[in-house]
């Protein structure tokens, strides 16, 4: 008869809770670095994993976002953000090294645009602000030159006025 050995794992160099991190021993700098980048990884993962997670959820179930708000204590706003940056940006085209705002900076945008501008802002280690403004003022030339563009025109064939097509 084999009897099951139990290994002891050695416990974890810290204590984790909702609210705190607590070393549980004294930590050399290579681990106090190491738990620095695990924590940056898990926070900067998370709005991915809810926001993947919530839309399986939706597609398979139906909207799930008031069961999602008890389950994961984020507001109905917050995880319809989520959901929409990881719909819109799908994975093959998420960049590790920048945060999930980065992302949702450019989630608005057509695929092309989005691969361009996460591109450009992991090559040159934009900030969120900086993606932003340059996001905003590439959008802004491109509404000025389609106005400088002349427009097509048609008329009306009651009252004989000219009109452009596509204008508001």
């Amino acid at each position: 008869m084999t009897t099951a050995t139990s290994i002891a794992r050695p416990a974890p160099p810290v204590a984790l809770t909702r609210i705190s991190w607590t070393p549980r021993r004294e930590l050399d700098a290579t681990d106090w670095l190491r738990q620095g980048r695990w924590l940056g990884s898990l926070g900067r993962a998370v709005g991915w994993w809810i926001g993947d997670w919530l839309r399986y959820g939706n597609a398979r179930y139906g909207e799930r976002y008031a069961a999602a708000e008890r389950i994961t204590g984020y507001d109905r706003q917050t995880l319809m953000n989520m959901v929409y940056v990881a719909s819109r940006v799908e994975a093959p085209r998420r960049r590790e090294p920048l945060s999930f705002s980065h992302h949702a900076e450019v989630a608005a945008l057509p695929a092309p645009e989005q691969e361009r501008w996460l591109e450009l802002a992991e090559r040159d280690g934009l900030s969120v602000r900086v993606l932003r403004g340059e996001v905003r003022r590439d959008r802004r030339h491109e509404r000025a030159d389609a106005h400088e563009r002349p427009q097509p025109e048609a008329t009306c064939p009651g009252c004989g006025r000219r009109f452009a097509l596509g204008a508001d």
